[in-house]
């Protein structure tokens, strides 16, 4: 996952990612649930243990620098359904309605 990775080890490919996404050169799309889903797997037990500078503050920090350095979608519409990793809907139907390419 690109945010945990981004979120622990900013050197990282993904935090070098997410620092594009700051500095304006990609936009990065983010919704309600999305960042639901990042808050929980950056607060798991296991997570929080091999990654240590993962602190609720530092959660908490970095969740408010994504949602205000993103084009933040509060409802994103469920258009496709997939039976096969429906974990991977919300991000489709974001992409569709950011008509991302």
């Amino acid at each position: 996952m690109v945010f945990l990775q981004g979120a622990a080890r900013r050197e990282s490919p993904a935090g070098i990612c997410l620092d594009l996404a700051w500095r304006g050169h990609v936009d990065l799309c983010v919704s309600d649930e999305i960042l639901a889903e990042v808050e929980n797997v950056l607060g798991r037990p296991r997570i929080r243990e091999k990654f240590p500078v993962l602190d609720d503050t530092v959660v908490e920090s970095f969740l408010a620098a994504v949602k205000e350095r993103s084009r933040y979608f509060s409802s994103v519409p469920r258009r496709p359904t997939l039976s096969r990793d429906p974990k991977d809907e919300p991000y489709l139907n974001l992409a569709l309605l950011a008509s991302a390419n």
